[in-house]
C-alpha cells in the first residue's frame, strides 16, 4: 500500500496545496490499490481514464492557483448516483447497462469542488439490504476479519462499497445513501466515519430512489474532519429538488476542535435493549465517560414511541418502494423481456430483473398502500412516524442538544450468517439507526472501540434539525479519545 493511500482527506488537500505530490500521482496510487483490491468486490465499475485526465486537469488548476476546495481529491460514488456518461445501475439486472445523460446535484457539486471519480461502488440492489448481499454484482467483502478466522464480513449495507473502499484505503472518501441506516451501520461495521445529514441538507436529484421521504445522501471517511469537508460540498440549495432546503451550508470543518463544555447529551433509556452485547454497552458507557470529560452534561431522556419504529418504517419504506419501482417495466430503459404481449413484458422483465429482496419489498409495499389495509397500516405508520419525530423534539425542546446511542446492536457478522431463513433478522439490525430517517434528523457513526475480536464498534450521535455542527464537534471529541482503526490487508 503505497504511502499516499494512508493519507487523509485534509492531509492529501494540504499536501497537494504544497505541491508535496500532484493528484495525478495519487490517483494512480489508489487506482493500483483497487486492482490490487478486487477481491473485496467493493467496486462495480472503475474508472482509471477518467481519474487520470482529472487529477492532470486538477494539476494545472492547482499550478495556476484556481484550486477548488476538493481539487485533485480521489473519490468513490455509490452505484445510486447517476454519473454522466458513466455507467449506473442501483446494482439492479433491470437497470442493465443504463448510462445517464447527467449528473446527480450531489456528484455534480462534488466535480464542481475539483473532485475525481475513481469509480462507482458497490451495494444492494436499489439499497435496499444491511449487509450489502442483495447486489447483483455480489457482496462487498469486509476488509476486516475476525481474530485468527478467515470467515468473510458483512460491511454492512446498503452503502458497503463504499464504506469497504475507505476503510481498506481504496478511496479518500466516498459517497452513501442512507433511508434507514444505511450510512451509519456500515461506518460502525468497518471503522469509519458516516454522517447521514438532516433531510433535506442533500438534493436527492438524480440518486435512484428507494423511499423518497427517508433517503438523504452523505459522506463515508476515515475522519470526523475528512467527513466534515465532504458533506460541505455535496449539500447545499437545489431547485430541482422540491425537499431540499434553500439554507446556507456552514463551514462544517470549523466545528471540528470546537469546545463542547455546557452541551447537553441525552442518553435515551429506550435504546438500552434485552439482550444487548455487553461490548456494546461497555462501549456506550466509555462513549458517555468522554463526552463527559470534555465538559458536556450527560442527561437521561425518553424517546417512548422507539419500540414502534422498526415495523413502522418497514411499512413506510416498502410503500414507497413499491411507487418508486413502478417505473420499471421494461419500456423505456434498462432490462427488457421477450413477451407475448405488454402485460406479459412487465412480469417477466420485473420477475427477472428485481432480486428476491426487492420484489419481496415491492410486495409489501403494494399490499400495506391496497384498498382495505392502507388505514390499517400505511396510514397508521405514518401516525407512529409522527409521534417519533414529537418524541424528539420535546427532548430538543428542553435543552439537548444531541443524543448518545450505540450505532449498531453488534460488530459486523459473517456473509451469509443471517436473514436466510427469516428475513426479519436482517431488518432488526436497523434498530438504533431508522429513528432518525424516520424523523428527518442528522446523525453520525464514528468508530469507538475494538470488541473482543477485534472488530470496529460504533457509537451514534443524533443531533436537532439542520445541527451537523454540533455533532462534528461532539463526535471529534469521541474520535479524538478512540483513536482510528485500519484492518490489516488480507486481500
Amino acid at each position: 500500500m503505497s504511502e499516499l493511500n494512508s493519507l487523509t482527506l485534509a492531509e492529501a488537500r494540504d499536501g497537494l496545496k504544497k505541491k508535496s505530490f500532484s493528484a495525478l500521482e495519487l490517483a494512480d496510487a489508489h487506482l493500483t490499490a483497487i486492482e490490487k483490491a478486487r477481491a473485496l468486490n467493493a467496486y462495480v465499475l472503475e474508472t482509471p481514464e477518467r481519474a487520470s485526465a482529472v487529477a492532470k486537469a486538477a494539476d494545472a488548476r492547482i499550478a495556476g492557483g484556481k484550486a477548488g476546495p476538493l481539487e485533485g481529491i480521489p473519490l468513490a460514488i455509490k452505484d445510486m448516483f447517476c454519473t454522466e456518461g458513466v455507467r449506473s445501475t442501483a446494482c439492479s439486472r433491470i437497470l442493465g447497462n443504463f448510462v445517464p445523460t447527467y449528473d446527480s446535484t450531489v456528484t455534480a457539486n462534488l466535480w464542481r469542488d475539483g473532485a475525481v471519480l475513481l469509480g462507482k461502488t458497490n451495494n444492494d440492489e436499489f439499497a435496499m439490504g444491511s449487509s450489502n448481499e442483495t447486489s447483483f454484482c455480489g457482496p462487498v467483502i469486509s476488509p476486516w476479519r475476525r481474530k485468527g478466522s478467515n470467515t468473510p464480513l458483512t460491511p454492512g449495507g446498503s452503502s458497503g462499497g463504499s464504506a469497504a473502499a475507505v476503510a481498506a484505503q481504496l478511496c479518500l472518501g466516498a459517497t452513501g445513501t442512507d433511508t434507514g441506516g444505511s450510512i451509519r451501520q456500515p461506518a460502525a461495521f468497518t471503522g469509519t466515519v458516516g454522517i447521514k445529514p438532516t433531510y433535506g441538507r442533500c438534493s436527492r436529484w438524480g440518486i435512484v430512489a428507494f423511499a423518497s421521504s427517508l433517503d438523504q445522501a452523505g459522506p463515508f471517511a476515515r475522519t470526523v474532519r475528512d467527513a466534515a469537508i465532504l458533506l460541505r460540498s455535496m449539500a447545499g440549495p437545489d431547485a430541482k429538488d422540491m425537499t431540499c432546503a434553500d439554507i446556507p451550508v456552514p463551514d462544517y470543518e470549523a466545528a471540528i476542535g470546537k469546545s463542547i463544555k455546557g452541551l447537553r447529551i441525552g442518553i435515551p433509556k429506550e435504546y438500552r435493549l434485552d439482550g444487548m452485547p455487553a461490548e456494546i454497552e461497555k462501549m456506550w458507557e466509555q462513549g458517555r465517560q468522554w463526552l463527559k470529560a470534555a465538559g458536556a452534561e450527560l442527561v437521561e431522556v425518553s424517546l417512548p414511541h422507539t419500540k414502534y419504529a422498526l415495523p413502522a418504517y418497514y411499512i413506510v419504506a416498502t410503500a414507497e418502494a413499491s411507487s418508486n419501482l413502478a417505473r420499471y417495466d421494461g419500456v423505456r430503459y434498462g432490462l427488457r423481456e421477450q413477451a407475448s404481449d405488454i402485460t406479459d413484458m412487465y412480469e417477466r422483465t420485473r420477475a427477472k430483473g428485481f432480486g428476491a429482496e426487492v420484489r419481496r419489498r415491492v410486495m409489501i409495499g403494494t399490499y400495506v398502500l391496497s384498498a382495505g389495509y392502507y388505514d390499517a397500516y400505511y396510514l397508521r405508520a405514518q401516525k407512529v412516524r409522527t409521534l417519533i419525530k414529537r418524541d424528539f423534539e420535546q427532548c430538543f425542546a428542553q435543552g439537548v442538544h444531541a443524543m448518545l446511542t450505540p450505532a449498531t446492536p453488534s460488530a459486523a457478522f459473517g456473509l451469509g450468517e443471517k436473514g436466510q431463513a427469516d428475513p426479519v433478522e436482517m431488518y432488526l439490525n436497523d434498530v438504533f439507526t431508522v429513528t432518525v430517517n424516520m424523523a428527518g434528523l442528522p446523525g453520525i457513526a464514528l468508530p469507538a472501540g475494538l470488541d473482543s475480536q477485534g472488530l470496529p464498534l460504533g457509537l451514534q450521535l443524533i443531533g436537532r434539525p439542520f445541527d451537523e455542527e454540533t455533532l462534528f464537534s461532539a463526535a471529534a471529541v469521541i474520535e479524538k479519545a478512540a483513536g482510528r482503526f485500519t484492518p490489516q490487508a488480507w486481500w
